[in-house]
């Protein structure tokens, strides 16, 4: 064996590779695992030139991947003021009235839909502590905002609009923008106008949050956007990004041919620890929103349309990428829009096996969970969104679903028995990245989920490695502590599989390996 780079040693190494499933001492070369084995074997692998990392019993796992997330677009979407811990009407009009401001507007983040106890999101409820400031709120759930009178104004923005997608300019009886934006393309009247952080702010922002990230264990993120190419490749110019980064860039309704090719065109794409791998559609948007795709309308009378005004121009969008090898991932939180996906993967045939994902999942029915499993469609989850509903079901979510299938709730258990791939996300910056809480809130789902059974230690730590490489179809390459496999590693305190879910949420990161690069090591 050539000489390695790192050595591991001292470590109580879970590797999930099924031909050896523990060893205390791993070796990288290049980037990748050289050799597993124990200490003994330690002295034979060591050069010169070979840097030894003694674990002291830490325990080792493959490096934890966030399988959705959006490092790169959410630093936009993060700006401002966080609203998150905002828990009513009159803590949000506090929240503003000392809010900084940005460019002399109010920006905030994270703003929960519960805030508003059941009324109607208005910018009504909130101006008068504005004293006229321009100022726009993005909601959690990132496809939603609320804009004031003098932000509407700023943009143009003076009434109803028509788009080729589902999205939607609120307006009263009268025609009046109550400032509610409803999904991106009504969001995207206000990028013109909304301040946004400079390049070399941006910049440094990304670096610091990619380190963030690794310090919880994270080494790869599924990035479930387009990210910024040019931004992403000037920092991995000059340093090692700490978190391999997977692009997968839109594809909207309204796509023609020349829209396709260029996403085929993108594939591939990439430098080091980075990668545009994939194309992410919308098929609904959210339950609190009223976007979801629901077979029968939710209790507003809401949820009753797609995303894609024809569906069936995203499924010939899904088999021109399909034919051309581009695995698909597809955002669908309603049932109808599960089902949808479902049914269009089916019509692939068996080359659709294995190549393409459903996000979010937040409600499906008993008869379509065995069909994940049978047509090879990873289901994608965020275990911590569980924490925006509550286990009374006097939350926005529960309320405008119903009981029936509020109890449908982030079906992990039940994936994971039918069978199927179940990958684990954050959706940061919809809910916080660190992969420990991701992990913890697997096993102890909250809110409107509680009541059902979560995964086991085993299987929420399969849900950010093997099977999250499967979900990206990198299944040889990564998950996995074996020889070949990218050297991709977290080594814990605490044994992630053992551990009780409350310990783990809190548990020290000893270090981080990102592609045999050390990308955190605890003082």
């Amino acid at each position: 064996m050539p000489t390695p780079d790192l050595i591991l040693t001292g470590a109580k190494i879970r590797t999930l590779d099924p031909a050896r499933p523990h060893a205390t001492a791993v070796a990288v070369r290049d980037g990748v695992i050289a050799a597993v084995g124990d200490e003994g074997d330690v002295r034979e692998w060591r050069g010169p030139g070979t840097q030894v990392v003694a674990l002291e019993g830490a325990h080792l796992v493959p490096g934890f991947v966030d399988a959705h997330s959006h490092p790169v677009w959410g630093l936009d979407m993060a700006t401002g003021t966080d609203l998150s811990e905002v828990k009513d009407l009159a803590g949000l009009r506090a929240a503003l009235s000392a809010a900084e401001r940005v460019d002399g507007w109010v920006l905030g983040y994270g703003l929960d839909h519960n805030v508003f106890e059941g009324r109607p999101v208005d910018r009504a409820l909130i101006e008068d502590v504005l004293a006229g400031a321009s100022a726009f709120l993005r909601l959690y759930d990132g496809h939603s905002a609320l804009a004031t009178g003098a932000a509407l104004a700023a943009a143009g923005v003076r009434g109803p609009r028509a788009f080729a997608q589902r999205a939607e300019v609120v307006c009263d009886s009268a025609g009046r923008p109550t400032g509610h934006l409803v999904e991106h393309a009504a969001m995207d009247l206000l990028n013109e106008v909304v301040p946004r952080p400079s390049y070399a702010a941006r910049r440094a922002r990304l670096v610091r949050l990619l380190a963030e990230m690794a310090a919880t264990g994270l080494t790869g993120a599924h990035v479930m956007d387009a990210g910024d190419a040019e931004l992403v490749e000037s920092v991995a110019r000059e340093t090692v990004l700490p978190v391999r980064l997977r692009f997968a860039p839109w594809c909207m309704p309204g796509v023609d041919e020349a829209g396709l090719a260029e996403l085929i065109g993108l594939q591939g794409r990439g430098g080091r620890h980075w990668l545009v791998g994939g194309v992410k559609f919308f098929m609904d948007g959210t339950v609190e929103g009223g976007t979801a795709w629901l077979e029968h309308a939710d209790c507003h009378g809401q949820g009753t349309d797609a995303f894609w005004p024809d569906p069936e121009a995203y499924a010939a969008a899904v088999r021109r990428l399909h034919t051309a090898g581009v695995r698909t991932a597809t955002h669908a939180i309603g049932d109808a829009a599960v089902r949808h996906v479902l049914d269009v993967v089916a019509g692939l045939g068996p080359s659709g096996r294995d190549r393409h994902r459903v996000e979010h999942i937040e409600t499906a029915p008993d008869e379509l969970l065995p069909r994940f499993a049978e047509l090879g469609v990873a289901a994608s989850m965020q275990p911590p969104h569980t924490a925006y509903t509550r286990a009374d079901g006097t939350d926005e979510w529960s309320r405008r679903l119903g009981a029936a299938r509020a109890g449908h709730a982030w079906r992990l258990r039940d994936l994971r028995d039918a069978g199927a791939t179940v990958a684990l996300g954050s959706d940061w910056p919809i809910a916080h990245y660190d992969a420990r809480a991701v992990l913890a809130t697997a096993r102890a789902p909250r809110g409107a989920a509680s009541a059902r059974a979560g995964l086991t230690g085993l299987e929420a730590l399969e849900g950010v490695t093997t099977h999250a490489a499967r979900a990206a179809g990198e299944a040889e390459v990564a998950g996995r502590i074996a020889v070949g496999h990218r050297a991709d590693l977290t080594a814990l305190a605490l044994d992630p599989v053992q551990a009780p879910a409350d310990e783990l949420a809190q548990a020290p990161v000893v270090l981080t390996v990102t592609g045999g690069h050390v990308a955190h090591r605890a003082e």
